[in-house]
């Protein structure tokens, strides 16, 4: 049977309003932008209120840009901090993708005025209190979903950028993911100073 609204938000907010009874302040964070072969990897942190949850909040992959997009406005309306931390190529080439994810994670979270962390499948970032990792945490935890469209709507509006300064490789349409049409591009012109050179050395002659 499918659920309502209002089951759905009860679901993925159960674990937050175990943590809000318990008189804790916390965020979630999570990230967009891992498996791409271009781009940025970007974090997402929220703290979002008790008392005024917002229905439709879920992991961003499975929402829609339009519906994305609205919520990640209410998100920025409605949370008591926001904060989104960008990982460059360069800095990905340099440290990994999982460092660099680290990173992203730690700058989302600056200034975050809480002592608990909540993070989607993820140890080990510098951050300035406690750091839980919750497996599938943007599909479990309303914090972390709130933390996921952060992340996902800032990251795509940055390859709407890329696909203006690089046109040719249709980055407004698949955000730097290995779709087939991107890797024809790579095949045909080659890489762009966007892309990540160890994602895609099997694509390149």
């Amino acid at each position: 049977m499918r659920r309502t609204a209002e089951e759905k938000l009860a679901e993925i907010s159960a674990m937050d309003r175990t943590l809000w009874a318990q008189g804790l302040v916390f965020a979630g964070i999570d990230e967009a932008g891992r498996g791409p072969l271009a781009g940025p990897v970007v974090a997402g942190c929220a703290i979002m209120p008790p008392d005024r949850l917002i229905p439709g909040v879920d992991d961003s992959k499975k929402l829609s840009e339009k519906k994305r997009d609205r919520l990640h406005e209410m998100i920025l309306d409605t949370a008591v901090f926001t904060g989104v931390g960008v990982a460059t190529v360069e800095e990905i080439e340099r440290l990994n993708i999982l460092e660099a994810t680290r990173l992203a994670m730690a700058r989302a979270a600056e200034g975050a005025p809480c002592a608990l962390f909540l993070l989607d499948a993820m140890e080990g970032v510098q951050l300035p209190g406690e750091q839980r990792s919750v497996i599938h945490g943007d599909a479990v935890c309303y914090s972390i979903a709130a933390a996921s469209i952060l992340a996902k709507v800032t990251r795509d509006r940055l390859m709407l950028e890329l696909d203006a300064a690089y046109p040719a490789y249709g980055f407004a349409r698949h955000k730097g993911y290995g779709t087939a049409a991107h890797i024809a591009a790579i095949g045909e012109r080659g890489p762009c100073p966007a892309h990540r050179s160890l994602f895609i050395r099997k694509f390149v002659r």
